[in-house]
């Protein structure tokens, strides 16, 4: 369980856990909303955090490796075994990122259409599919 499903659960707002463990309210509103990533706190953090919550710290942690893992394992998914034209746009679309092309506003139009074709024309990939892509290279 990450900290937010934990509050839920025991019915406590990001205030009070603030006051019983001595963490700032800003810092777990950071950690609340995915902005500061967990494993990059403290012991000392980790610490406070679990025992005002009454969670061991090994258990705060886990939560957030499993969701990395779910994280690159869908990464590995979603840009693989696309379409052949859509592939072929986000390769480019890579490409001139890599190496700073001037064209980049053409590439992002390219990628953008391809995305757009696979989910609405073919029906080749998911909406969720699609809107990975879109949140990962075209915001």
């Amino acid at each position: 369980m990450n900290i937010n499903e934990i509050l839920k659960e025991k019915n406590m707002t990001k205030y009070r856990l603030a006051k019983l463990s001595g963490v700032p309210n800003a810092t777990l509103s950071e950690l609340c909303s995915g902005k500061t990533s967990i494993e990059k706190c403290s012991g000392e953090t980790l610490y406070r955090i679990s025992k005002a919550l009454g969670v061991s710290m090994e258990s705060l942690v886990k939560e957030a490796v499993l969701q990395k893992e779910v994280e690159k394992n869908l990464e590995k998914t979603y840009e693989c075994a696309l379409p052949q034209y859509l592939q072929h746009d986000l390769d480019e679309y890579k490409r001139g990122l890599k190496e700073g092309s001037t064209l980049m506003d053409c590439l992002w139009g390219e990628l953008y259409g391809s995305i757009n074709i696979a989910e609405i024309n073919d029906g080749a990939i998911t909406h969720d599919h699609a809107e990975y892509l879109r949140n990962k290279y075209l915001r």
